[in-house]
């Protein structure tokens, strides 16, 4: 039975995380991908609003040879980059062991959701991770009968900034609680507990709103 994993990485551990971490306020997201066993990922989506300095600052870096920006939506803008020959251990790692890139964001600290295809391939990248010095936190396992029991899909992080926004009365007109609250509470930034919201509200905000009036009562 495949198996789903969350871990969280420091930017500086792997090649893709150093490269794309800058000064600017700009925000890093994957697709949905299965690595190829001898490529470097090369598409990804930034967040934010200084891109011009964010462009700069990858394109300073000496494992960056091109990067070039090939569509924009609102605040998101979508490049292509080109790597150098250094070797990016993480991602080979997923691609031997034929895990699937869920979803993978970050900044300074990165987080990934992994497929494997069971227990045994997941203590196979563990294995290659201890081989090649990657530290990296296993934050949850489950199996895809675990995983599709959670109704709404949501991680821990998604459910805490979620409740919290619903509590604080985030959504309420006029808002109690700014964005930037919200963040000095959870003690993130603020773009990520802007993805957080965005990404966890969708279908599930009124079963949210039912949990956090039933727990004031």
């Amino acid at each position: 039975m495949s198996v789903t994993a969350d871990l969280s990485i420091l930017g500086e551990q792997f090649l893709l995380g150093t490269a794309l971490l800058t000064d600017t306020d700009v925000h890093v997201e994957l697709e949905r991908v299965v690595p190829a066993s001898r490529q470097v990922l090369p598409f990804f989506w930034a967040i934010g609003t200084d891109f011009d300095a964010f462009e700069q600052d990858v394109q300073s870096n000496p494992n960056v040879e091109h990067l070039v920006s090939l569509d924009r939506v609102g605040n998101r803008v979508l490049y292509r980059v080109e790597w150098s020959k250094a070797v990016e251990s993480l991602i080979y790692g997923i691609a031997e062991v034929g895990a699937t890139i869920l979803e993978a964001h970050g900044d300074d600290l990165w987080r990934f959701r992994l497929r494997f295809n069971d227990h045994e391939s997941l203590s196979e990248f563990q294995t290659y991770c201890d081989e090649h010095d990657i530290d990296f936190h296993l934050d949850r396992v489950a199996t895809e009968a675990e995983t599709e029991r959670n109704e709404f899909g949501l991680t821990p992080e998604q459910r805490e900034a979620l409740l919290l926004a619903v509590e604080r009365g985030y959504f309420d007109v006029p808002r109690g609680v700014t964005l930037g609250e919200l963040a000095d509470e959870i003690g993130v930034s603020q773009q990520s507990v802007s993805e957080r919201v965005r990404r966890g509200a969708g279908g599930v905000l009124e079963s949210v709103l039912f949990e956090t009036n039933a727990n004031r009562a």
